[in-house]
């Protein structure tokens, strides 16, 4: 069976430290995922180091854990960013939280003209912390030792963000050509775009484009807004691993 993984701070713990598990993540390891003395969980900071170890004290609201190993995530050569427009309903939280096991860096919430879910200043924070509370317990459930980086975006925002990348694939309907192994950088920040339902106006498609963005087809029928991203992603990732 795979073990439980909970976040917590690790700190430099090595191999016989006590490593523990409070707060409200402890309540959940304690008394929801019922944590039994013995037990061998992952705790990581989300940060991208872990330690695996048996449970050795159960509290109320406390687990604490010996260290038998300390893990470290592996150095990939790129960093997977997703831009997303902003969805109503469930579907924002099934792109957040498969996004994250697939193992995306970066989720960036777009407000796009086409958005029908508005974010204002109040509902960005809310919102902000959804996508981020979804994040966090995809990677508890993906074994992931790094929670993505979750943050908000304007259309001015985005055109920024290409500029500064390394490559950036706007995935639309109108484009030509898939994504080709030659597309890819050997490494650096690679930035996956995706429009609404309703798509990506044609304002913002010359902007993403004028910035460096490129029009890709990632599928030969057009995919809702919470499945483009995903297959974007792997398809990326796939021929990453080709390299």
């Amino acid at each position: 069976m795979t073990e439980p993984c909970f976040i917590a701070d690790i700190g430099d713990a090595g191999p016989g430290s006590i490593v523990e598990i409070s707060g409200p993540e402890g309540h959940h390891a304690a008394a929801v995922r019922r944590i039994e003395s013995g037990e061998t969980v992952l705790v990581t900071d989300g940060a991208g180091s872990a330690v695996r170890g048996p449970a050795v004290e159960i509290g109320k609201n406390l687990v604490r854990v010996r260290v038998a190993e300390r893990l470290v995530a592996p150095v990939k050569p790129h960093r997977w960013i997703a831009v997303q427009a902003l969805t109503k309903g469930p579907r924002a939280d099934l792109v957040v939280e498969t996004l994250t096991e697939l193992g995306v860096d970066e989720i960036i919430a777009w407000q796009a003209s086409r958005s029908i879910s508005r974010w204002s200043a109040e509902k960005r924070e809310k919102g902000l912390a959804k996508w981020r509370a979804t994040a966090r317990e995809a990677t508890k459930q993906s074994r992931r030792f790094t929670v993505p980086q979750v943050a908000f975006a304007t259309t001015a925002d985005v055109a920024a963000q290409i500029r500064a990348g390394d490559a950036a694939f706007i995935l639309h309907e109108s484009a030509t050509d898939p994504i080709r192994p030659g597309d890819l950088p050997a490494s650096g920040d690679v930035i996956l775009i995706v429009g609404p339902e309703g798509g990506i106006s044609p304002e913002e498609l010359q902007d993403f484009t004028d910035a460096g963005g490129r029009p890709v087809l990632v599928a030969d029928a057009v995919l809702r807004a919470s499945t483009a991203p995903v297959v974007g992603l792997a398809q990326l990732q796939a021929l990453a691993s080709l390299a």
